[in-house]
């Protein structure tokens, strides 16, 4: 079968090619240099081009919280408008089926853990994600409407944080794991006696390996047709204080670790209950934290 993968080029999208491709999908990859889906026009001509039998959305605005903190707008603008053109020319073309891609962030800033799919609409996101999580949260809405009214076969997926190799290691618009990452591999080598972090460390994250990912949503478009999200993540519940402490073991960083409480925390806690996807699709994550980070950091390094 044809499949686009929007964001193919990127993070997540890159290994995602690559499990496609091992299935025997034939993929294509668009350059955003050629194609801004924020256009609808780019979009509409964009399945033109490429005839595709599934698609998979993933290309996205995204980054930490300082990041989201300092451009809200653009990342609700952005996100919006490039998951509403795909899922409208989408339909137009006839596309057997589209894999649209939300994140944790839409959860309510204050979910039961573990988050249920269910909890999703039951309050407001965290404040410095949720333009970024609104957004996201409305293609679901968008996807539904699809499916009720033109039997569209759209699916919706929940990712916890990923992280892995070919990681976003910018420093301005990383996510935690990357940044810990590169800023305790650089202080160790300038011999620096502390690394400031914000916050006071006592969140909660889950986190997900980014091979792991591509598996989930390859196996969800592969057995799951249902118009219900689904979480995909891996279960394991960490504070950001213990993962920057297993952080600093694994990279060898021997100097203090200083937290920053007037900055913000962001969500309290953070961990999915992953049973939808081990029951709809038979997806459960094979790569425990200590052995992913050990493999992302040997990345970073060989490519720093």
């Amino acid at each position: 079968m044809k499949a686009l993968v929007t964001g193919g080029a990127g993070f997540l999208g890159s290994h995602l090619v690559e499990r496609l491709e091992a299935d025997g999908y034939d993929v294509t990859v668009p350059r955003s240099a050629e194609y801004d889906l924020t256009h609808e026009d780019d979009a509409a001509r964009l399945l033109r081009d490429t005839d595709p039998g599934v698609v998979f959305h993933l290309a996205a605005l995204a980054g930490g919280i300082g990041a989201n903190r300092a451009a809200p707008g653009r990342f609700w603008h952005a996100n919006l408008l490039m998951g509403t053109h795909m899922l409208e020319q989408s339909r137009l073309a006839n596309v057997a089926k589209l894999v649209l891609l939300g994140t944790i962030c839409s959860y309510p800033k204050h979910t039961p853990v573990p988050f249920r799919e269910e909890e999703l609409w039951n309050g407001y996101p965290e404040e410095t994600n949720a333009p970024y999580g609104v957004a996201k949260k409305a293609l679901l809405v968008g996807a539904q409407a699809y499916r009720e009214q033109y039997a569209m076969n759209t699916i919706y997926l929940l990712p916890v944080n990923l992280y892995g190799p070919r990681d976003n290691f910018d420093l301005e618009t990383s996510h935690v794991i990357p940044a810990l990452i590169r800023r305790m591999t650089e202080a160790q080598a300038r011999g620096d006696a502390d690394v400031r972090l914000w916050g006071d460390g006592t969140p909660t994250r889950e986190f997900l390996y980014v091979g792991d990912c591509a598996e989930g949503i390859a196996l969800a478009a592969e057995r799951y047709d249902g118009a219900d999200p689904v979480n995909l993540g891996s279960g394991e519940e960490i504070s950001i204080r213990e993962l920057a402490e297993l952080v600093a073991e694994l990279t060898g960083y021997e100097g203090e670790i200083a937290w920053d409480p007037s900055k913000p925390n962001g969500q309290p806690r953070r961990l999915l209950d992953t049973a939808k996807a081990a029951e709809l699709f038979g997806f459960r994550a094979r790569t425990g934290l200590r052995d992913g980070l050990e493999g992302t950091i040997a990345w970073y390094r060989e490519h720093a």
